[in-house]
């Protein structure tokens, strides 16, 4: 890779499925932009791949034999922060809340729409090279909003002088809302800007990510002092004194 101008042809995304025709149609999409393509058929596979080979995004299936996607993720995050997306099925509420709780960074239901999918690919692996690059370009890289202060030259959050481990999601989230302190907006519109898609029904990603987000944030999630919402507007950050 040079500089900041990232070709597809340098990134490989591991598709973890069981279902053998759902992961080789996949590996198809992903091949036809021109992606490099690793396969596992559970969690175990997966695991061993991440470990020796070098991933830029994993489609993770949630329902697996051997170790399910779940699982999975939580022993991705132990030592990766590369970016997840599950994928499940519509009954499958529960586990998705809980992916997203474990850090998964999306999730799309099956049977899938192959330009959602990609869609959703494309913007993961955007946010994750932009991220994971060299940063230093653009304009605000240090802001503060009362305790909460962003370096985002190093990517680093601190508050109250401490320093706070987000996702990914979660720093993009916060830097977004900070960025544009006391403007309210709908789940929606936050999924389209961070995530860069347009694709609607993502209320309940963006929820997630946001109450964990809180959970290192506020002293008291419950009653918030900075990620505050508007009920049938959507969530700001609320502006501190002196600001």
């Amino acid at each position: 890779m040079t500089g900041n101008t990232v070709n597809n042809s340098e990134l490989t995304v591991l598709v973890c499925d069981d279902e053998r025709d759902i992961s080789h149609a996949i590996e198809l999409f992903l091949q036809s932009e021109g992606y490099n393509v690793r396969c596992a058929g559970n969690g175990k596979e997966a695991l061993q791949i991440l470990e020796k080979e070098e991933i830029h995004l994993v489609l993770l299936d949630i329902m697996m034999p051997v170790m399910d996607g779940v699982t999975t993720l939580s022993k991705i995050r132990e030592t990766s922060n590369v970016p997840v997306i599950m994928l499940t099925a519509k009954s499958e509420d529960t586990d998705i809340v809980l992916g997203l709780n474990l850090g998964a960074d999306d999730y799309v239901t099956k049977p899938f729409n192959p330009v959602e999918l990609m869609a959703r690919v494309r913007s993961g692996l955007r946010r994750y090279m932009r991220l994971g690059g060299s940063a230093g370009t653009g304009s605000n890289e240090e802001m503060t909003c009362g305790g909460i202060h962003i370096n985002d030259r190093s990517k680093e959050v601190f508050l109250d002088g401490e320093p706070v481990k987000l996702t990914r999601t979660e720093y993009d989230i916060l830097k977004f809302l900070m960025t544009n302190t006391g403007k309210v907006f709908t789940p929606n519109e936050i999924y389209k800007k961070v995530w860069n898609d347009d694709t609607m029904g993502t209320d309940s990603i963006v929820a997630v990510h946001i109450r964990h987000l809180r959970e290192k944030i506020e002293i008291d999630p419950s009653n918030p002092r900075y990620i505050k919402m508007i009920w049938g507007r959507g969530y700001y950050l609320e502006k501190q004194h002196g600001q």
